[in-house]
């Protein structure tokens, strides 16, 4: 059975973009990663299309993860800001910030198994995609979804409570 890759294009690049950007939290970088994924794709058949791009799409992030503290081991990185952001509202930018970061914090402390269902899921994934993504038997994913997502909830609770304690 041929795919039609033009329409799997169509109905999954946004998700696939969308779940990228939870791994890498880089915008473009997950674009590109998206991309790389259907480059890959067009060189297979798989039978679950969308199952198997966010399989690959999911390894390029891994893959780029464990190059990035491999140069981070042997040099210093030095970022600068090319522009000034225009902000409308310097306190709700600055607290829209900090809420990002302890949600990517939160994330962080998941085990990657939780956090890959929660971030394939979020990203519009069925149960049985999920199932097929994660090598989880599909009866169990409403499950770790739920006990991910209280682990998650803990997590950030903690985070929030420890910043309040820190003021």
């Amino acid at each position: 059975m041929r795919v039609d890759w033009a329409e799997v294009y169509r109905t999954t690049f946004a998700d696939l973009v969308r779940f990228l950007h939870r791994k890498v939290w880089d915008p473009d970088r997950a674009h590109d990663l998206a991309q790389e994924a259907f480059v890959r794709a067009l060189n297979h058949e798989p039978d679950n299309p969308r199952a198997w791009l966010f399989t690959v799409a999911g390894n390029l992030a891994r893959d780029e993860a464990r190059a990035a503290i491999r140069r981070k081991r042997h040099l210093t990185l030095i970022k600068t800001e090319a522009a000034e952001q225009a902000v409308a509202d310097p306190a709700q930018e600055l607290e829209h910030e900090q809420r990002m970061r302890a949600v990517r914090e939160a994330l962080a402390r998941l085990s990657e198994r939780d956090r890959d269902v929660l971030l394939l899921w979020g990203a519009g994934l069925s149960y049985g995609e999920i199932a097929a993504e994660s090598g989880l038997a599909p009866g169990a994913i409403g499950t770790t979804l739920a006990r991910a997502r209280r682990r998650l909830v803990e997590a950030y609770d903690a985070l929030e409570e420890r910043d309040v304690v820190r003021r």
